[in-house]
């Protein structure tokens, strides 16, 4: 209450918790007051309200815990407050305030120096190659004894009787390369020589002459296309008679230019010392030709073998019971193996006059 004969001043107020004046509420160097919070309010000069009291005045940082964490506060508890102390191992810390050299880890204990040949092998002084000792701890190594020395110069190496490296000879350690671009081979020297085109190696352009049977496959299922091939002809001014051996290694065309003295007999064969049985695989198929020629009297084919066995092919037409006069009868074999020894033949005879 008011004294008698004196008027009672009264701030801009609010009883209402938590309630502010706005900036509209208040006029320069006008005060407020909210009795509930006990705060009291100016309008400072850019028009924003303030609060310039507060019945729970400005309370400051009366103390600081670090936990276990090894951290303390090292100035006064007002204000800014610095921490001192180590940061403990369990919190990601060393545990250790100074650290020299390799350091060794111990569960939760702090950091501690490591000990040269206990906690680790310590290398020697110099540039040498290293070797752990008995003692634990690194030496050079000894060239000859602990490793392979390599000699001087730029030659391929080998290792020698005493343990260490020596220059390899060419021609006895390894292949020596000959000069030049060509590919290579190995010879009988034991080293390296210049292959031959055609004849060490299948050279593009060149002339191949091949001594073993070749596979010809094409992955997509086509054929494979030669302009023309040319087939060996065998012409001999032979009389056909008795028993011919047929050597399907060396020609695919035999020609016998005297004229046949008897009726006679073909023998298909790889050669003298190779069958056909051997040198064709179930599944293949080989055509070959005979030329007989014939004077007035003519005679024919009249067995067939391979290797030896007789053979009765399937003709065309008809077996052949005799040869043409005055012509060369071609007898044209198609020969298909069908198991081991086991073949199908298809002939057929053709006068050419």
């Amino acid at each position: 209450m008011a004294q008698t004969n004196y008027t009672p001043i009264s701030l801009y107020y609010s009883t209402t918790a938590a309630t502010a004046p706005t900036a509209g509420n208040l006029v320069d160097g006008e005060l407020a007051i909210n009795t509930n919070d006990g705060k009291l309010y100016y309008k400072d000069s850019s028009g924003v309200v303030q609060t310039i009291a507060s019945k729970a005045g400005n309370t400051n940082v009366s103390s600081f815990s670090g936990g276990s964490t090894g951290l303390t506060p090292s100035t006064a508890t007002t204000g800014a407050v610095s921490l001192a102390g180590t940061l403990a191992v369990g919190y990601g810390g060393t545990g250790a305030t100074t650290i020299t050299g390799l350091v060794k880890g111990s569960g939760t204990s702090a950091f501690s120096a490591a000990t040269a040949g206990t906690d680790y092998i310590a290398p020697p002084s110099g540039t040498a190659i290293l070797k752990a000792n008995s003692g634990g701890a690194l030496a050079n190594a000894t060239a000859g004894t602990d490793y392979l020395a390599p000699p001087s110069g730029t030659a391929l190496l080998k290792a020698n009787s005493g343990g260490a490296l020596a220059n390899a000879t060419a021609g006895t350690e390894y292949l020596a390369p000959p000069s030049g671009t060509s590919l290579l081979k190995a010879n009988s020297g034991g080293a390296l020589a210049n292959a031959t085109a055609g004849t060490d190696y299948v050279a593009p352009g060149t002339a191949t002459t091949f001594t073993a049977k070749q596979t010809f496959s094409n992955a997509t299922g086509g054929s494979s296309k030669f302009p023309n091939i040319l087939e060996v002809a065998t012409i001999s001014a032979t009389a056909a008679t008795g028993t011919i051996n047929y050597d399907t290694i060396t020609q695919s065309i035999l020609y016998y230019t005297t004229n046949a003295s008897g009726n006679f007999t073909i023998n298909v064969r790889g050669d003298g010392t190779t069958s056909l049985n051997t040198m064709m695989a179930t599944g293949e198929s080989l055509s070959l030709s005979f030329l007989c020629t014939n004077g007035a009297t003519a005679y024919y084919n009249s067995l067939f073998q391979i290797d030896g066995s007789t053979v009765t092919p399937k003709w065309q037409g008809g077996a052949p019971t005799a040869g043409n006069a005055s012509a060369v009868d071609i007898y044209n074999y198609a020969i298909l193996k069908t198991g081991s020894a086991a073949f199908t033949v298809f002939a057929s005879q053709t006068k050419f006059s």
